[in-house]
């Protein structure tokens, strides 16, 4: 579920709502109750982790070695690079 910020352009109290992507943006501020907030645009932290993602992926020609590699053995038409 992502987080999102908002402000409220009475009070200018900021916080942050871990709200479904579906759901409606909040309108009421819970520090002054006027209707008067606005989503903010802010950006988006995340980590790409686990398997399926290769710190490689973007690489081109024979830079391109998938990670967990290193502990395969070489097939003989490899050589080692020093």
């Amino acid at each position: 579920m992502p987080i999102y910020e908002y402000q409220c352009k009475a009070c200018s109290h900021e916080f942050e709502a871990l709200q479904k992507i579906s759901d409606k943006a909040l309108v009421d501020c819970p520090k002054c109750a006027k209707p008067e907030l606005r989503k903010k645009v802010s950006a988006a932290g995340f980590r790409l982790k686990g398997g399926g993602w290769y710190e490689t992926d973007f690489k081109s020609g024979k830079k391109k070695n998938l990670a967990g590699d290193a502990g395969k053995p070489k097939s003989s038409g490899e050589s080692k690079s020093a």
